[in-house]
């Protein structure tokens, strides 16, 4: 008997990138269930990354330092709701506490075996464990029984008009035309083993924004404008007639999704914003260093070249990044030249 849903919960709190990577499931789940009510429970600061998807019916918002008290709440609402399905693709503590008692529940396979044995021991057994596809493609796994799958139209996100007009507005306030193509650069990452040395950025930068007559822009959080300010620096020192802006801290998520529409390249490393790149489709050209593929998290659904060091026998160290590198070289970064990224570059920027 074909089995039909009628009212689905996705769970998924965080972060920006595993939220973006979301949402190739909830496409398909409703193409399958056009019919079909898509609830998701994210975290309030990334909810805009949800909420203007037409294919959800409604979004959730669980407060971003949430209580024990706040998450027994809204499992109790859960428990009320009347829901076919709950789709945990977080699989931390808090969302199984939150799917806690539920009838029907199905749960992202993390391969969490085959994870913990490549960084402690460097021995691949992905391929015993379901193979190593792309995360977006594990959230869609448990609900092939559904007939749920990748449709192959990749990432998706949703920007309202007016917030395509205030990002419009801005860019044209430090000078920049809306539309009119740009090289965005996405230099930091939560952690620092995933970000590639601030001076050969800036070194990469000013050579393709000079040789390719592309005025540069720096994204990042509040927290990341430092840094990005001072590759900024760097660049004009480089080159001194190139454009240079820093809109790290100045956007929104979906500001920052909007600004990128303008950029014919995106540089960036394994980060969130990487993925609302490929979300954008944008070319991405992605920095990798302490995390490796088998993870699920190279650049999804959009030309991407990955610049990485295969061979180095202490990688990957960590699955999610680290403070520092444990044997001090940090080679997996700095073994990876300007030359090397401006050669994938101009595979990209040819294409």
């Amino acid at each position: 008997m074909e089995r039909l849903l009628t009212k689905t919960l996705i769970v998924r709190l965080s972060s920006v990138g595993d939220i973006v990577l979301s949402s190739l499931l909830i496409r398909a789940l409703h193409s399958r269930f056009p019919q079909c009510q898509i609830e998701f429970v994210v975290k309030e600061q990334y909810a805009d990354l949800v909420r203007y998807n037409p294919h959800v019916s409604r979004t959730i918002v669980f407060p971003s330092h949430g209580s024990l008290a706040d998450l027994c709440r809204l499992r109790s609402r859960i428990r009320q709701s009347g829901y076919d399905l709950l789709i945990d693709i977080h699989d931390s503590l808090r969302s199984r506490m939150l799917c806690l008692g539920a009838r029907h529940v199905v749960r992202i396979r993390k391969r969490k075996f085959a994870r913990f044995v490549l960084v402690m021991w460097k021995k691949d057994l992905y391929a015993h464990a379901g193979g190593a596809p792309g995360v977006a493609e594990r959230y869609c796994e448990p609900l092939e029984p559904y007939g749920v799958a990748d449709d192959g139209a990749g990432l998706e996100i949703f920007i309202p008009g007016d917030i395509q007009a205030r990002t419009a507005r801005i860019l044209e306030r430090h000078g920049l035309t809306p539309g009119s193509p740009t090289l965005g650069i996405c230099p930091s990452a939560r952690h620092a083993t995933k970000m590639w040395l601030p001076e050969r950025y800036a070194a990469a930068a000013a050579t393709l924004g000079t040789s390719h007559h592309l005025p540069v822009v720096l994204f990042g959080s509040a927290d990341e404008r430092e840094r990005c300010a001072a590759i900024a620096a760097a660049i004009h020192t480089l080159a001194p007639a190139l454009s240079v802006t820093v809109l790290a801290g100045e956007l929104s998520l979906l500001e920052t999704a909007a600004a990128m529409d303008s950029c014919a390249l995106v540089i960036t490393n394994d980060s969130g914003l990487m993925h609302v790149a490929a979300a954008r489709k944008r070319k991405v050209l992605a920095v990798f260093g302490s995390t490796v593929r088998q993870f699920g998290f190279f650049p999804f659904g959009t030309e991407s070249r990955v610049v990485e060091r295969l061979d180095l026998p202490c990688r990957p160290c960590t699955s999610i990044g680290r403070d520092r590198c444990p044997r001090g070289h940090f080679r997996c970064m700095k073994d990876i030249s300007v030359h090397q990224l401006l050669h994938a570059a101009g595979e990209l920027l040819s294409s």
